[in-house]
């Protein structure tokens, strides 16, 4: 550490003295008081190196005394300081400290709002994120943003309509990841605001249709669209074309990218269902997949999707994933099953016969619970006794060896209503 403070010391030195300071002190560490002295000291050197390495120090080991006593001097680089390379650190130590501080979130409103004007794509980028941070932690910084939308909105257009750009091109796109960055900043500004939302629908709609999508960066960035899209107060027509890039998603022959793309829907079935339940048939197909983890999102985005019109349909496509479900499904699929067949089912007749193929297919996987809401449900319905004792003792007659849930559910019922069950309805049958 004497490395550190000792201003003679040649560059290398000082950084192999933050490097180890990094490396081995936390905040509980007696030697902060020490370490705090060395980076004030730095923070207002004028080497562009130095100050950037105390910025990356401070960002990494901050204590909370660390963050109130030298906040001045990181508050001062943001915002005066002329060098894009050290206001880029400044910007991001900012970050680590509003981040272990948050109410020191003042201390930073004016400058970082200027960092926003900046035309340095590392410290716009930088600044964007400590943004981003603020408004996250506090709904009234939030609001204090909302103003800043219109530039938002200027940058992204920009990033949109310029030409090829070698610094900051990837695969055809223009700075990707400050066109993220500003997407999820967007996210914040507009959620339940109307007026903020108004002032960035046209942008975002841009963004989704004419983002090229063959390759990675271009799908990341419509990802962060349609997250945006979905969570700020946007127009129907707006959200549909979002849905719809991730029912494109979900022909993507990466696993990866459809996997994300059910996930999405998963999340956004609720946002909108009717756009959802458009690629139905997209999703139901996805039951298929021989990927483990997109086989598990299609199915819960499939019982997601299920109402009073395509619960018939929908019940059909289950018990087909069920026939060569993996065990670990068949608990889940036969609980999901039974309460929506519950909710959507046409009559109770079907709810029954339904719930019977779900036993024989699952067998000794469908869970206790489910047993006895079916022995609940035919004990309080009348006029299903009779059918119940019928179908139950036909479902009988096949293949049992593994379906006790079904024998449990056949013996309780054949017992119960004896009555019914008489030697003229077994020759019948």
């Amino acid at each position: 550490m004497k490395l550190v403070g000792t201003k003679e010391k040649k560059f290398t030195d000082i950084r192999i003295g933050y490097l180890g300071a990094m490396l081995l002190l936390d905040e509980r560490s007696e030697v902060h008081l020490l370490v705090t002295n060395c980076l004030k000291s730095h923070l207002t050197e004028s080497d562009q190196f130095v100050s950037g390495l105390a910025l990356c120090t401070l960002g990494s080991i901050c204590s909370n005394d660390m963050c109130y006593d030298l906040v001045g001097e990181v508050e001062k680089l943001l915002k005066t300081s002329n060098n894009a390379y050290v206001k880029k650190k400044a910007a991001l130590c900012a970050f680590r400290i509003i981040r272990k501080v948050p109410d020191l979130i003042e201390r930073f409103l004016a400058c970082s709002r200027a960092v926003l004007n900046e035309k340095n794509h590392g410290v716009l980028v930088a600044g964007i994120t400590l943004v981003t941070e603020m408004c996250r932690l506090s709904d009234d910084v939030r609001t204090y943003f909302k103003k800043m939308v219109p530039n938002l909105v200027r940058i992204l257009k920009n990033l949109l309509m310029s030409g090829y750009s070698p610094e900051h091109d990837v695969s055809g796109i223009s700075d990707p990841f400050l066109q993220i960055k500003i997407l999820k900043l967007l996210r914040f500004l507009g959620r339940d605001d109307v007026k903020a939302t108004e002032e960035m629908n046209d942008i975002l709609a841009q963004v989704a249709t004419n983002t090229e999508t063959s390759k990675n960066v271009g799908n990341a960035i419509q990802y962060e669209t349609v997250l945006t899209i979905m969570e700020i107060k946007s127009e129907s027509g707006l959200r549909v074309l979002a849905v719809n890039s991730l029912g494109r998603f979900l022909l993507n022959p990466d696993k990866n990218i459809r996997y994300v793309a059910l996930n999405t829907l998963l999340r956004t079935v609720n946002i909108d269902f009717n756009a959802v339940q458009r690629h139905r048939t997209t999703i139901v197909e996805c039951l298929k997949d021989p990927d483990i983890s997109i086989r598990r999102r299609a199915m819960e985005l499939s019982f997601a999707l299920m109402n009073k019109t395509n619960i018939t349909l929908m019940a059909k496509e289950i018990l087909t994933f069920l026939e060569t479900a993996d065990p670990e499904f068949k608990a889940e699929c036969s609980s999901k099953m039974y309460i929506a067949t519950e909710r959507f089912s046409p009559n109770a007749k079907w709810h029954l016969e339904t719930m019977i193929n779900v036993l024989k297919v699952a067998g000794n996987y469908v869970p206790d619970e489910v047993v006895s809401c079916m022995i609940q449900h035919i004990s309080a319905t009348e006029d299903l006794r009779s059918v119940a004792v019928s179908e139950l003792y036909k479902a009988m007659q096949g293949d049992v060896t593994n379906a006790q849930p079904l024998l449990q559910i056949a013996f309780w019922c054949i017992g119960e209503f004896g009555e019914i069950f008489s030697s003229e309805f077994i020759d019948g049958v």
